[in-house]
């Protein structure tokens, strides 16, 4: 019988972690790297994925490559999936965690400048990032696909409704490449609720408030959803597919 030790073993596994370098994707970096995963952190600012990428190196020994990466580009998420398969030959676990919620005064106020950038970064560049990257897992050994998305696709509110459109965009691309590249290939998303990361920072008071109305009385914090990300992670997911699984302190009680 397998141990569980066994099942959520990752050594040997390539992960990749776009919006790696800060808040909840930094922590699943960390957690798969602690897991045995060699990693490849993504994002905009290389100088934060080469931060992040010393400590994994520092604390787990994990080989650890920092890419900059602006997801909303089609050409960048085509030299990432580059990368990843030029340095380290394979890729086993996708976290398409990038995301971006600008403010906006009121609905009238969105520009079609910001309605196609925010778009980019939430629906489109996890698309093409899943479409390259998921092909070749395909192809090779399989892999896992874990789509990072938000409570707001189920409860979309106006003052990030571009954001929950296009969250809802990734809800809809988590089925279908559960049925694209099944059975080789795992898709699966979680909607986080409102969680303690420097976006948090800039909540009013009333954000902050309405955060912890939910039955554990609290906003989420970055190691209360690392755990599903390796479970989605590893083996002990190999039948779970297409799944849209909340973490919002069961805020969202209702479908």
């Amino acid at each position: 019988m397998t141990t569980a030790a066994e099942l959520f073993d990752l050594t040997g596994r390539v992960a990749v972690v776009t919006g790696g370098s800060r808040g909840i994707g930094r922590g699943i970096v960390m957690t798969l790297a602690r897991a045995g995963a060699d990693v490849v952190i993504a994002s905009r600012k290389r100088e934060a994925c080469e931060a992040t990428a010393d400590e994994v190196r520092a604390e787990t020994g994990r080989k650890a490559v920092a890419v900059e990466c602006h997801v909303g580009k089609w050409e960048d998420c085509d030299r990432l999936a580059d990368v990843v398969y030029g340095e380290l030959g394979r890729c086993d676990v996708l976290v398409n965690n990038a995301g971006s919620s600008p403010l906006y005064p009121n609905l009238a106020s969105v520009s079609q400048d910001y309605y196609d950038k925010v778009h980019a970064v939430n629906a489109r560049g996890p698309f093409r990032l899943s479409a390259l990257i998921g092909t070749r897992m395909f192809e090779g050994d399989g892999g896992s696909i874990i789509n990072i998305g938000s409570i707001e696709s189920q409860r979309p509110s106006s003052h990030a409704l571009i954001y929950s459109m296009a969250k809802a965009g990734m809800d809809a691309l988590t089925l279908g490449l559960a049925e694209a590249f099944g059975p080789k290939v795992r898709a699966n998303s979680i909607l986080p609720g409102p969680f303690a990361t420097d976006i948090a920072e800039h909540w009013t008071e009333a954000t902050k408030q309405f955060a912890t109305q939910n039955p554990m009385g609290r906003i989420g914090e970055v190691d209360d959803i690392v755990g599903l990300a390796l479970y989605f992670a590893s083996d002990a997911s190999r039948f779970t597919t297409g799944t849209i699984t909340r973490v919002d302190g069961g805020a969202y009680r209702a479908p």
